[in-house]
């Protein structure tokens, strides 16, 4: 530091404070007149575009229609419901439990539900309860944007994502798992049983026969309830294993020429002789769910969700969420789907490796020769830092197909 910057601190003059006027703050001051949640809200915000989404242009007769019963309390208008639970999901906010503590908290929330406080029950079965319908307004508010011709469908893009489940990996178990585990939680409750049989007949000669001795222990119900879940979960396991053989053993007879009737019948013999694989699990809390490796490279309890995009406007033209870990199965799918929600066919669909399989890409081609789509599916993945592959030289061979020859499939 230079000395000549050097300041004795004994030589600095204090400023003495002076009368400073402040702005008015009185926490207690009554309002002369109520206010109102419309003057708190931006004329250009987007709970307002919600607003207007859903009272003048979404079709909510699907949901009106589930009421069918005059008895009860009065529900929650279906437009309320349906405003906060757009907008939440708009915002990322998809939480029932959090959508609750928002529309008391949060301006926007509480504009939207008009000083409503649904609790996240009423919201939760809500939901549940007109999945089919509000899956449908999906579907309006895409043929509004096509009337805005905000989807051209010119390019559009196909990728999936894993979707974290509301469930805990901790609580999937193996079906090797649930039979060694069933086998050992059914004797301790024989045991327990047993137990609770001895110590009853000694109440009763201690109590009398007029005191209550029935109840089973605590510990006994509580082994008997993971022993019920364990049998479910395996029941189911052993359904999933049989539908699928059965399915397979069908078309596996259905590819031979076989009859309907031969066809069907190889698929019960197959389904009564499938098991589950040892390795097969199923989650307790969510067992709509699956394990699934995710981009922390860590395994997670998940759902696999697939969109297609339009590219002009980044609107989505078609979803869907499922439980295959791969995306492979989605390719073809997710293009007819675009097909019947827009009524148009793009004019290319891209996609990357995780989509190729030859058999998609003979689809592909076959949907190209239909209606005219041309797809751009990556066959195989590179580091960003190597350089591209040379190309094979020499005549095709006969048995190459075509993800084998790397050519775009259109």
């Amino acid at each position: 530091m230079d000395p000549r910057d050097w300041v004795d601190p004994d030589s600095r003059v204090s400023k003495a404070p002076v009368d400073k006027t402040f702005r008015v703050f009185d926490p207690g001051q009554g309002l002369l007149l109520p206010p109102s949640l419309d003057d708190w809200l931006p004329a250009e915000h987007l709970a307002r575009f919600i607003a207007e989404l859903v009272d003048e242009h979404l079709d909510l007769s699907r949901i009106r229609a589930g009421y069918t019963e005059g008895r009860g309390a009065p529900p929650y208008d279906p437009r309320l419901m349906v405003r906060i639970l757009l907008y939440g999901y708009t915002i990322g906010v998809r939480s029932s439990r959090a959508i609750e503590v928002k529309c008391s908290d949060d301006v926007p929330f509480r504009w939207l539900a008009a000083g409503a406080g649904p609790d996240y029950r009423a919201i939760a079965r809500f939901r549940k309860r007109h999945l089919s319908a509000l899956g449908h307004l999906f579907v309006q508010a895409l043929a509004l944007c096509q009337a805005a011709g905000m989807v051209s469908l010119g390019r559009v893009a196909l990728d999936g994502t894993k979707v974290r489940a509301n469930a805990s990996k901790r609580k999937a178990m193996s079906y090797a798992r649930m039979t060694e585990k069933e086998k050992v939680l059914a004797a301790e409750v024989s045991a327990l049983l047993a137990e609770a049989e001895r110590i009853d007949k000694a109440e009763d000669a201690r109590f009398g026969k007029n005191r209550r001795g029935d109840e089973l222990p605590e510990e006994l119900r509580r082994r008997e309830t993971r022993l019920a879940k364990i049998g479910e979960a395996k029941a189911a396991l052993e359904a999933e294993a049989a539908q699928a053989a059965r399915e397979r053993a069908q078309a596996r007879a259905t590819d031979r020429g076989d009859d309907d009737d031969t066809a069907a019948g190889k698929g019960a013999a197959a389904a009564e002789a499938a098991a589950p694989k040892p390795k097969a699990q199923r989650n307790f809390t969510d067992p709509d769910s699956k394990i699934m490796l995710t981009g922390d490279g860590a395994f997670h309890q998940c759902f696999n969700a697939q969109a297609v995009v339009d590219a002009d406007y980044q609107v989505i033209v078609a979803t869907d969420v499922n439980t295959n870990a791969s995306d492979v199965g989605n390719l073809m799918p997710m293009t007819e789907q675009t097909l019947t929600n827009t009524g148009q066919v793009p004019d290319q669909m891209l996609a990357d490796a995780g989509y190729c399989s030859a058999e998609n890409l003979e689809r592909a081609a076959e949907f190209t020769d239909a209606h005219g789509t041309d797809f751009y599916v990556a066959t195989g993945r590179r580091r960003r830092d190597e350089p591209p592959p040379v190309a094979p030289r020499g005549p095709i061979p006969k048995s190459a197909t075509a993800k084998n020859n790397a050519w775009p499939a259109h």
